[in-house]
């Protein structure tokens, strides 16, 4: 993915990388020099980032059990 600098030196940050590093405005974003000379973006404001997987597990509420759902998908009352 590539970005185009700007003249008062901004760049936009892809879609897939903010959605990667949970990143949206307001974000703060640090950037690092890895020891091969390159540098990485990472999200400043939480290096401890959740993934949006754990984020939501629990949020459905209180689950069906598995003879409720067979008595669903059967038509059973």
């Amino acid at each position: 993915m590539a970005s185009t600098l700007t003249s008062k030196g901004q760049v936009t940050v892809p879609k897939a990388v903010r959605d990667l590093l949970g990143i949206g405005p307001g974000s703060k974003v640090d950037f690092t020099r890895a020891p091969d000379g390159s540098v990485v973006l990472v999200r400043a404001d939480d290096q401890n980032h959740v993934s949006l997987f754990a984020q939501l597990r629990g949020h459905a509420g209180k689950g069906l059990d598995t003879d409720a759902i067979l008595a669903l998908t059967r038509g059973e009352p």
